[in-house]
């Protein structure tokens, strides 16, 4: 299994592939079911739709590393057209933005700046944007980044970060974040780390997930709980109910297109679920990273490439 994650994540680098995929009828056909589709007006459609179904929205247009300012800016006018969309037509979203995208690789002042207008637009519109944790290269830029625009009055609860329970770091940043206020997203993690940073068991990330949830939940600030995984949702569950913890006062977030009869299942009971819905033509590495993630889903997407 690590070598097999360990093959997806090489070939999320690989460009010519990448190019041939973004290209190719099959490539859209297998993105169609985890992708919105190439548009903002189709990820625009998708959230009304999941909307509809008594969940809530996270927008991702897809894309990471940018090559020049000018990349960086069209990138974050996508944003700033989604915020003025959802508030026009009443959705319940919010967006998820990578700081690369934003111009990260080339100047931690432009993604700063870009990042904070984004915050600042949100916060006018009554929205929230997080800010994505990319590899653990980048962990550290974007903790000080976030923190830093969330510290300004006017911007606190319009910004929140994502918190990767692979890395052995997590529960001190955790700390850290819950200290000042900051919303977390709480995921497993999905790009390849040396054991020198993350965990490279499964079980010892899956304890460290537990862990981390419950620190969460208990801390009175609304967090979303990232995982399609039963065993980990069943104990975020368990703790709640044991400590008292009301099911409005977190969410579980999933993936657009992944174990949608679970998603539909939390909603019946009572509880929070956000969707997380990627769109753009910039789908391969975020597809090749959910394969990598969880390699089983390689047989899961070869079902569904034979419905519909």
């Amino acid at each position: 299994m690590p070598l097999l994650r360990s093959a997806f994540i090489a070939l999320s680098r690989n460009r010519s592939l990448r190019r041939f995929a973004e290209r190719s009828r099959m490539g859209v056909k297998m993105s169609s079911r985890f992708i919105a589709g190439m548009e903002i007006e189709d990820a625009l459609r998708v959230a009304k739709a999941v909307n509809e179904q008594g969940m809530a929205v996270t927008l991702d247009s897809l894309g990471e590393s940018v090559t020049s300012e000018a990349e960086a800016q069209r990138a974050a006018a996508i944003y700033h057209r989604l915020l003025d969309a959802i508030a026009e037509r009443k959705l319940d979203a919010n967006i998820s933005v990578k700081l690369t995208q934003m111009g990260l690789g080339l100047s931690a002042e432009l993604a700063e700046g870009i990042a904070e207008s984004l915050a600042r637009h949100a916060a006018a519109t009554g929205n929230f944007v997080r800010i994505d944790m990319e590899d653990s290269s980048l962990t550290q830029v974007t903790l000080d980044l976030v923190r830093r625009i969330h510290a300004q009055p006017a911007l606190q609860g319009a910004i929140g970060i994502v918190i990767q329970a692979y890395l052995y770091r997590s529960q001190e940043d955790i700390a850290q974040l819950l200290a000042e206020g900051i919303r977390v997203r709480l995921c497993k993690g999905a790009y390849k780390e040396p054991a020198e940073v993350a965990f490279p068991r499964k079980a010892d990330v899956d304890r460290n997930y537990i862990r981390l949830s419950c620190a969460l939940l208990e801390s009175g600030i609304f967090h979303g709980l990232a995982t399609h995984d039963e065993a980990m949702i069943a104990e975020a569950k368990s703790y709640a109910l044991q400590q008292g913890i009301d099911r409005s006062r977190f969410e579980f977030q999933m993936l657009f297109g992944v174990r949608r009869d679970l998603q539909r299942k939390l909603v019946a009971d009572g509880y929070k679920v956000r969707v997380y819905v990627p769109f753009g033509g910039e789908w391969y590495p975020y597809f090749m990273r959910r394969l990598a993630e969880r390699p089983a889903n390689v047989l899961f997407i070869a079902k569904n490439l034979l419905r519909k």
